[in-house]
């Protein structure tokens, strides 16, 4: 195939090859060709043309298939348009002889047609440079319809389109001629005609004048008879082509002064005529024969195209046009809803309005902005006040208002204007606060007007709408609330008003779950008791009985959305309401038969219909109460109701038929219920139940052909492509619904079901639409009969098996169908659940019994009844699991299949063999593979029958899916066939292309990776894939192309290299902004997985797309803002939830990948998505607060945005787009913080002058700030919240970031005013909670942050934080509209924020202090400036007031804390800040904010009360003058008070430090240790502790816990602070009551580990110091696997902490007695010198004192310890203390030696000679052994010197102390080593500084020593006689070395011109 990749075709390979492959080659050539041409320029090809346009034209006689004959006439139009155009008239008229050939034979049409191609490219292409030909070429294309059949046509017609609009104007003489031909095609029996024809038209319109004037009429009518019989293709272009004639239509200048332009009513008349009467007026086709008939039903096919139209003709005129005539298209739309013709019956009107909500949502939904949805809002409300004046006063008696007509008319207008409002609101969310600001011009009012509108259906869409105005704008929640309460008991006798109002309560009800911050509690209650009450008044007035019997229970249901925290409390009245409503016994239920009336029994079954409604919703939202005493209680009214159902038929015959609606609203609900319970629970009812399930959905009682509405979704979800389901992945899912078979298709409607009122949709789907009634109870009676029928015995599965197969046998025709739907579905929805349950479906007969049912539905004509008996055969034979049964079933099909020949039986059986093997998997079904796959290839290649060739290729899919490596042998003739297919089959069969697709992409799963391959059998399969999806891409069908996409994704996974991004990138942007959903959501999911791989070259190739592009590849859709802004802008259009999520997804791969190293262009696109602000005061104030420059900036950038077209202006970005804009820079700010440069404002400066690198975050925070500045300032709530978010991050972020031109100061002080004024709006009285507890947050962020350093600075923030103080005293009286614990959210955000700004405070006073003890700079101006006032000054005035929130808060805490079994001791009335009812709520709350709160109590009460007592106790004062704080009861002293806070604080700490459930964060637990230092500062907690010895113990205990589960050596030393207070919190309590032998260890010396303090503070000890060196871990196994200590980095915070570790354990021994002392000695010294030797010898200097200094420190403690006195443990004390020093000296390094031999001096300096004597005797000897080792090892390092100095300072020291008469002894020791370090004079050249200095220090010593002590130094050098030749020696040396020294500095101070001489002189000098 390589040798197909050449400008000329090589006939010679082509010769080569099999015929097979021919056509392959040839379109792999044209492939080739056609990328080649587009590149090329006219030099390349001018030599080759001539034979490139004969070999070119001569394909055109070979039979090319569809999509070689495209390829073919684009690539003949590229290289006309690009070479020279000698041959082009020749190469027309050759097309032209090739039409006019009159052979009608099949074999001639591929050619026929490849010329209608060609011709269509070339005047496509060339336009005018045709000249005149193009009338003859017309001529001959229209005369050649007549006699072509369907694809002749449809290629003529497409010809024709691109014709017209290749020559525009210069074509206009034959524009007629083409009119009346396309008018032909427009109603052609072929789809793919009309299609073709319709787009043909679209041309015309925009070419030819006269179309959209004298010919507009019936150019209308002609497109309303193509729409009749349509499909959804040929409906979404005529729907186009309509669209585009009206906005032509309205927008062309008049050709002559006759014409007159076309009114805009007129226009939407003309549309009008089409939705209403189908265009009868002039239409001559079925529609009239209906009217003849008598019939005058809407053609719905009609009526859903021309909703299409209008959606199109508002596209086309653009926004701006919509926004002037807002008023005039709104009264239009409504009007069409309010026509008497559009609601002919009641699924008509649901339709009608299904299609008017279409065109609203479509229009204003998607094309207009904020602030023009807002506008739009106010007109609906316009029109929903009109139309309520013309029903008249709905008064309290409704009774005497207008006639039926207007009400029937005004409701339909009323329900769809409340729907879109709805809408509206919905998806502004908080940004539709302007609309209920005024209650004047609000929205609210008329809403709420419509609640007594005497039409149920106006009545039940107000009370959606309010209820999503509830959800949108929570605060207005609970005022509407009250407002229906309110309303509700003035109007209590109207009816209207009863219904009206309860079912608005229930929809906000309904809402409260999408309010985060809910309503109060007490809403509940009031409305529980208001349901009660309609209840029991009921009965009292007939008149209103059933409203009321119908809203109590309404609302009763609508309260159990609440969930359980309200309902438990009404639990018991629920079970007794439920009881009452049911009769008690059978008797009961035959009395009640006996009497009443027809009313009476409608009452009465309406009123169980609501019990039951509320029971459902109950086991649907409060599941915790539903407890098996619960269930038991609820079966018998159930068991009642089951009971009542069998007797109701009997009653219906005495009373009147009306009563069957409330009949089957009573089994719906039955049904529901009965789902929700487990199934074993009522089993007892299952004879009875089933009876009434099977009758329910085989229509035993019910004479209309009900199907149910869950046939489809039974069905796989791959077979869409078999059943039409795709339609549900498009745009126009909404109206194409009823379009579909079943029965109410798409008909769904809120006054079906006004339980729906209350009821969760599903996401995506905001307008709740329930199915009719009929269909609601078949479908309820399926799904349960599935949940139960695997629990029914096998006999009884075999009754209704052949009871199934008798009621099909015995229905007829359409009946027959309706009832094998139904069956089928509840047959499915059975063995799906047996499947789940791992069950069997039973023995033989039962399968024989299934089996027939299904065969018999296999060769149904109905495809869907195809579809099922399939799933059905696949879903039986998994739960069969038989081989032989599964083997019998395969060879059943496959005889059918081999002697069938009908179309039914093939398509039947074909997927019975697919779904056979997707059911059992590759393995299960092995053997049939072969005879399976053969079977289905050929069934293939039936070109006769598309049918069978889509059901046989799906189930070829099918079979590849779940064949697995096992069909990995059927790939090559599988996708052999796959192309031929591809390029043979037309394209207007496009389920065939549609089922080819699957196929391909099942066969790339089955090769997978293995296409990276080199073999050439792989090259070829890849080659083939490729071909495949480059086919299908060209297809013009969007599923088709979708797929393509989908299997170029898989492709790419598995292949990379071999995906040519640079085509692939631009097809996937075009397809970005495709009409069609199913596209875009393919372009996207691939583009999501391509930029996780090449995110950098996907977004280069998109960015050079941009305006004129590169190499002839532009996209229109793509702007300067690259991939990203078209990215971002499909999230203000696109509504599907999947769609949107990728989108996100791929934006967050880009900027994950790209941002950093791109990072401008990121910021840049964030801040024009933030910037296009609804709310133009919103950035006014960060303009005026910006630099110049900024400004500048600014300018420019609204500059260039205005450019684009006004009349389509785009939509500002909305405001979800804003939240996730901000999200993404979060995301940004995140990434770079893994880089401290990002953040370096003056590196970032430095190389921005020097590179023009401005990829800086620093550089960029004016646009952070004013990002978050925008946002937290915004209307939208939810935008406000990630504003305050991020401002917090850009605070945290760059606190400490340096201003390089004011040194001294920080970047962020120069932006203090925006963030006070971001701020400020977030306290004001009416913002939501959640908002200020997120604004609380960023003030304390602020404050703590030190950036204002001013205190007028921080005043603006700070007096903020002081206005939300106000909140924590409001008491009961003040209004709530949130649940209560949305407020104890917002006053423990409050107290949090303040908590956090307290300590903040403290511990600046703290470093200030500690700054001042150091060093008191006098010059120092701005100390001395802010040195009297401070941070802790601003808060101190609030202090006592916030002290007793703070414990206040951490009491609630501790008790909400408790088990669920102590609930009972929680205070009745709630606690400070939580309410009763809101506990499991508020816990969440507490969680989140008591860490801060702790910390700050235990500061507070460490400065201020335990200070005082502290202090008291030291002075032993005990007056009353001490603070007791107003609240605390009279009889408490206020050492008891803090008694309390203390143990309070300490079962908090420790019940969270050690609680085995709760995961705490790091800062927790630091704030935790950090609260418990603070609280043990002063003495009198520490005494408190102390005395309970067991609190000490399970304090250390909880620490030791802490260190071995916590990382982090700071959470390590906050713990060893704590051990520290407590280890000296003993010793305190020790020293006040210590006799002689007090202390742990008492006269034994037993240290008991269960009750040891000292015990537990060395486990602590031993654990530290284990998780710093796991080496030092004595139990630790030595496996061999641990890492050397020596190779670990240890830091020097660890470092440090192992020293703080050993001061705690050697100050231990104080706590014992001297037993004790003893007994833990040689542990502490173990630990010590182990911990030495670990450390000290891979220490640097750097780190070394930090752990040195503290370790000596503690020897020399344990040396000075009173215990060395002690008698009967001095000498094992003293004897161990001897042989550590000793160990450490022996193994220590130089440094440790040298501090061991200073703390041996400073013993020897002890005036107490009993002290010194025994380390004199242990360690004197060594040292001078080693002073003796260092003259033949001299030291090489500064350490070492240090070393032996220190010793021989030792040496001397000793001499010093030594007795006059042994003093010559050691001199006679010293003098010789200090003369052994003297240097001789030719050694003093050669030596090292450190030998040197060495020789210089020991001299010097020699010095002195002969001075101090002359008659011992004389007795040593006359001793020793070899010592005194060589001191004098090294003198003489010395004396030398100093006067050369002198002679060589001497030059530096003489004049310059005695240079010579001094050289002389030093040269001289050193040879004296």
């Amino acid at each position: 195939m390589e040798l197909a990749h050449s400008l000329l075709l090589n006939e010679e390979a082509l010769k080569r090859i099999p015929d097979t492959k021919r056509p392959v080659f040839v379109f792999e050539w044209l492939r080739f060709l056609d990328k080649v041409l587009g590149a090329a320029q006219k030099s390349d090809i001018k030599g080759g043309q001539k034979k490139l346009v004969e070999q070119l034209t001569g394909q055109i006689s070979e039979s090319p298939g569809p999509p070689t004959r495209k390829l073919l006439a684009r690539c003949l139009a590229t290289l006309f348009s690009v070479g020279d155009t000698f041959d082009l008239f020749e190469t027309i008229n050759k097309c032209n002889d090739i039409i006019r050939n009159k052979d009608d034979s099949p074999s001639y049409l591929p050619t026929r047609l490849a010329a209608v191609a060609c011709l269509g490219a070339m005047y496509e292409k060339l336009g005018r440079m045709v000249g005149r030909s193009y009338e003859e070429t017309v001529q001959v294309l229209i005369k050649s319809l007549k006699n072509s059949e369907s694809q002749g046509r449809t290629e003529v017609m497409l010809t024709l389109e691109k014709v017209v609009g290749g020559l525009g104007s210069a074509g206009n003489s034959c524009h007629k001629d083409i009119y009346k031909a396309a008018r032909q095609a427009m109603t052609d029996r072929a789809m793919a005609v009309r299609f073709a024809a319709a787009k043909c038209m679209y041309q015309l319109v925009n070419e030819a004048p006269f179309m959209s004037t004298s010919e507009l009429d019936n150019v209308s009518s002609l497109c309303f008879r193509a729409l009749d019989g349509s499909n959804y293709d040929v409906r979404c272009a005529v729907a186009k082509l309509l669209g585009n004639l009206m906005a032509v239509a309205q927008t062309a200048k008049p050709i002559s002064n006759k014409t007159k332009p076309v009114k805009i009513d007129d226009v939407l008349n003309i549309l009008a005529s089409g939705f209403l009467k189908g265009g009868i007026g002039f239409m001559k086709s079925s529609a009239a024969g209906e009217l003849i008939k008598g019939s005058s039903s809407i053609n719905r096919e009609i009526r859903v195209g021309v909703t299409h139209a209008y959606v199109e003709f508002i596209k086309c005129m653009g926004g701006l046009w919509l926004e002037r005539n807002m008023t005039v298209f709104l009264n239009h739309i409504f009007d069409l809803v309010a026509n008497p013709r559009a609601t002919p019956t009641h699924v008509d009107a649901v339709y009608a309005r299904k299609c008017v909500l279409f065109i609203l949502r479509s229009i204003i939904g998607g094309m207009l902005g904020e602030k023009a949805q807002i506008a739009a809002a106010k007109e609906i409300c316009q029109t929903i006040v009109k139309q309520m004046n013309t029903v008249g006063e709905a008064t309290v008696d409704v009774a005497e208002g207008k006639s039926g007509g207007d009400l029937t008319a005004s409701q339909h207008v009323l329900v769809c204007a409340l729907h879109e409002l709805g809408c509206l609101v919905l998806r502004l969310c908080s940004s539709a606060s302007p609309l209920v600001a005024e209650p004047a011009t609000g929205i609210i009012e008329p809403v709420v007007s419509v609640l007594i509108h005497p039409s149920h259906a106006a009545r039940l869409a107000a009370s959606w709408c309010l209820g999503s105005i509830a959800v949108a704008l929570p605060s207005q929640l609970s005022p509407l609330l009250d407002r229906c309460m309110e309303r509700m008991e003035k109007l209590k006798s109207s009816p209207e008003a009863v219904s009206g109002y309860s079912s608005a309560l229930a929809a906000l009800l309904g809402g409260v779950y999408q309010c985060p911050l809910g309503i109060p509690h007490a809403k509940g209650k009031q409305i529980f008791a208001i349901a009660e009450e309609l209840l029991r008044t009921a009965s009292q007035n007939s008149r209103l009985s059933l409203q009321r019997t119908q809203s109590g229970w309404l609302l009763l249901g609508a309260l159990m959305t609440l969930g359980t925290p309200v309902i438990r409390n009404h639990l018991p009245r629920m079970l007794l309401l439920w009881r009452n409503a049911f009769p008690r016994s059978t008797k009961e239920l035959e009395a009640e038969k006996v009497r009443g009336d027809a009313f009476t029994w409608q009452v009465t079954l309406e009123g169980r219909a609501g019990a039951l409604g509320a029971m459902q919703s109950f086991l649907l939202h409060c599941r915790e109460l539903v407890t098996e005493d619960v269930i038991r209680r609820l079966l018998a009214p159930l068991d009642c109701a089951l009971l009542m159902l069998s007797q109701l038929p009997s009653v219906i015959k005495l009373y009147g038929s009306h009563l069957k609606a409330s009949t089957a609203m009573v089994r719906l609900r039955l049904y529901d219920v009965l789902s929700l319970l487990p199934p074993e629970s009522f089993d007892a009812m299952y004879p009875s139940l089933l009876r009434e399930l099977v009758g329910e959905f085989t229509l035993t009682d019910n004479p209309a052909n009900t199907t149910t509405s869950m046939l489809r979704s039974m069905c796989h979800v791959d077979d869409s492509v078999i059943l039409g389901s795709w339609l549900q992945e498009t745009d126009h899912k909404a109206i194409e619904d009823q379009l579909q078979p079943n029965s109410a298709s798409g008909s769904g409607a809120l006054e079906h079901d006004a339980q729906s009122l209350y009821a969760r949709c599903p996401a995506g789907e905001p307008i709740p639409g329930p199915l009719p009634l009929g269909v609601a109870v078949i479908d309820s009676s399926v799904k349960l009969y599935g949940m139960i029928f695997p629990r029914v015995a096998h006999k009884h599965r075999l009754q209704m098996l052949q009871h199934f197969n008798e009621c099909i046998k015995q229905a007829k025709s359409v009946r027959q169908q309706a009832v094998q739907m139904n069956i089928f579905s509840a047959v499915l929805c059975a063995l799906k659940s047996l499947s789940e349950n791992k069950l069997n479906l039973g023995p033989d007969d039962v399968k024989k019994a299934a089996f027939s049912l299904i065969m018999g539905a296999l060769g149904n004509s109905n495809p869907i009844l195809r579809c099922a008996s399939g799933e059905a055969l696949g879903r039986m034979a998994q739960v069969v699991g038989d081989s032989k049964f599964i083997a019998e079933m395969a060879q059943y099909s496959f005889d059918k299949l081999k002697s069938a020949r009908d179309v039914v039986s093939r398509t039947g059986h074909s997927l019975a063999l697919g779904c056979l093997h997707r059911y059992v998997g590759g393995m299960g079904s092995g053997q049939h593979l072969n005879t399976s796959v053969s079977i289905l290839l050929a069934l293939a290649k039936d070109f006769n029958s598309p049918v069978v060739q889509v059901w046989a290729l799906h189930a070829l899919a099918l079979i590849a899916d779940s064949g697995g490596p096992m069909f990995r042998s059927y790939v090559e003739p599988t996708l052999a066939l796959v192309l031929q297919l591809l390029l043979t089959v037309p394209p207007s069969t496009v389920d065939v292309h549609q089922c080819l697709g699957k196929c391909l992409s099942a066969l790339i799963t089955s090769i997978g990776p293995e296409l990276q391959g080199n073999t050439a059998s792989l090259a070829t399969a890849r080659l083939y894939c490729m071909v495949c999806c480059a086919i299908m891409y060209d297809h013009p069908d969007s599923l088709v192309q979708a797929e393509a996409i989908s299997c170029l994704q898989q492709l790419h996974m598995f292949a990379p290299r071999h995906v040519n991004l640079t085509s692939l990138v631009p097809q996937l942007c075009d397809t970005l902004m495709s009409s069609h959903l199913l596209l875009r959501r393919a372009a996207v999911a691939c583009l999501r997985q391509l930029v996780t791989r090449e995110a950098k070259e996907i977004s280069e190739q998109a960015v050079s797309l941009a305006g004129e592009g590169i190499h002839g590849k532009k996209c229109e859709y793509i702007s300067d803002t690259g991939l990203e802004g078209t990215l971002f802008g499909m999230l203000d259009t696109e509504i599907d939830e999947k769609l949107i999520s990728d989108v996100k997804d791929t934006i967050v791969s880009l900027l994950q990948s790209l941002a950093i190293t791109n990072l401008s262009r990121w910021i840049k696109l964030l801040k024009d998505v933030l910037s296009a602000s609804t709310d133009a005061t919103s950035t006014s104030m960060i303009q005026s607060n910006d630099d110049k420059g900024d400004e500048d900036e600014e300018d420019d950038a609204t500059f260039t945005t205005s450019t684009p077209d006004v009349t389509h202006p785009t939509v500002a970005p909305r405001w979800p787009t804003r939240v996730f804009a901000v999200e993404c820079l979060m995301k940004i700010i995140a990434a770079c913080e893994e880089d401290d440069s990002q953040f370096d404002l003056s590196k970032a400066k430095e190389i921005l002058e020097k590179t023009g690198n401005g990829n800086y975050l620093a550089l960029h925070l004016p646009d952070l700030i004013r990002m978050a500045f925008i946002a937290a300032t915004s209307d939208s709530n939810e935008l406000r919240l990630a504003g305050l978010s991020a401002l917090e991050k850009v605070i945290t972020r760059f606190a400490t970031v340096p201003e390089p031109e004011f040194p001294g100061h920080v970047i962020l002080e120069q932006y203090q005013a925006q963030v006070g004024a971001a701020l400020r709006p977030a306290f004001s009285p009416e913002t939501p909670s959640d908002v200020t507890a997120a604004a609380c947050e960023v003030c304390s962020t602020w404050i703590g942050s030190g950036v204002a350093r001013d205190l007028n600075d921080l005043r603006r923030v700070h007096q903020l934080l002081v206005s939300s103080l106000a909140k924590l005293n409001t008491g009961k009286s003040h209004t709530q509209i949130y649940n209560e614990s949305a407020s104890t959210m917002e006053k423990l955000a409050v107290i949090r924020a303040w908590a956090e700004v307290y300590i903040v405070a403290v511990n600046r006073e703290k470093e200030k202090h500690q700054k001042t003890q150091q060093k008191f700079d006098e010059d120092d101006e701005e100390f001395s400036e802010y040195s009297t006032e401070s941070l802790l000054s601003l808060v101190q005035p609030e202090l006592s007031a916030l002290s007793n929130h703070w414990f206040n808060a951490l009491k609630d805490h501790a008790l909400l804390s408790l088990p669920s079994e102590y609930s009972s001791q929680l205070p009745p009335d709630g606690g400070a800040f939580y309410h009763p009812d809101t506990i499991e709520s508020a816990k969440h709350h507490y969680r989140a904010a008591w860490p801060p709160i702790l910390y700050a109590l235990s500061l507070w009460l460490n400065e201020k009360g335990f200070a005082e007592l502290s202090d008291k106790m030291l002075s032993k004062e005990s007056s009353n003058n001490n603070s007791h704080p107003a609240n605390a009861p009279a009889n408490m002293n206020p050492e008891e008070l803090h008694q309390e806070k203390l143990f309070l604080i300490l079962g908090i700490c420790m019940e969270s430090l050690c609680s085995p459930t709760s995961m705490l964060s790091d800062t927790t637990v630091q704030q935790c240790l950090q609260g418990l230092c603070a609280l043990l500062d002063t003495k009198w907690p520490r005494t408190q502790l102390a005395e309970d010895p067991v609190l000490c113990r399970e304090l250390l205990n909880v620490m030791h816990r802490v260190i071995l589960t916590r990382d982090g050596v700071e959470i390590h030393s906050l713990a060893l602070n704590v051990v520290k207070q407590v280890v000296l919190a003993a010793e305190e309590n020790l020293e006040t009551e210590r006799l002689q032998q007090k202390g742990e260890g008492e006269t034994t010396g037993d240290i008991v580990p269960d009750k040891s303090v000292v015990f537990a503070t060395l486990e602590v000890c031993l654990c530290v110091m284990v998780r710093q060196v796991p080496a030092l871990n004595p139990s630790a196994p030595s496996t061999g696997f641990q890492m050397p200590t020596n190779l670990t980095k240890l830091s020097e915070e660890s470092v440090a902490l192992m020293g703080s570790s050993i001061t705690v354990m050697c100050g231990l021994p104080k706590l014992c007695s001297p037993a004790g002392g003893l007994s833990i000695l040689p542990t502490i010294l173990h630990l010590t010198i182990k911990a030495m030797k670990e450390i000290c010898p891979r220490s640097s200097e750097r780190k070394f004192p930090v752990f040195t200094t503290p370790v000596l420190q503690g020897l020399q403690e344990l040396c000075d310890s009173p215990f060395s006195d002690v008698d009967s443990i001095s000498e094992q004390w003293n004897n161990m203390l001897q042989s550590s020093i000793a160990t450490i000296l022996h193994y220590g390094n130089p440094n440790l030696q040298t501090m061991c031999v200073q703390t041996l001096i400073s013993i020897l300096h002890s005036p107490d000679i009993q002290i010194s004597t025994p380390y004199i005797h242990a360690l004197s000897s060594k040292i001078i052994e080693y002073l003796y080792s260092v003259c033949n090892k001299r030291p090489t390092t500064d350490l070492q010197l240090t070393l032996v100095l220190e010793s021989v300072k030792m040496l001397e020291t000793l001499i010093s102390v030594a007795d006059e008469k042994k003093r010559v002894t050691l001199v006679a020791l010293l003098v010789p080593i200090l003369v052994s370090y003297l240097l001789e004079e030719h050694q003093i050249k050669m030596a090292s500084q450190v030998s040197i200095s060495l020789h210089d220090q020991s001299l010097s010593k020699l010095m002195k020593i002969g001075p101090q002590y002359p008659d011992e130094f004389r007795t040593v050098m006359t001793t020793y006689s070899d010592l005194k030749p060589r001191l004098e020696a090294a003198v003489r040396a010395n004396q030398a070395r100093k006067m050369q020294q002198k002679s060589q500095h001497a030059p530096k101070n003489l004049a310059q011109p005695a240079k010579p001489t001094i050289t002389l002189k030093t040269n001289f000098a050193n040879f004296t």
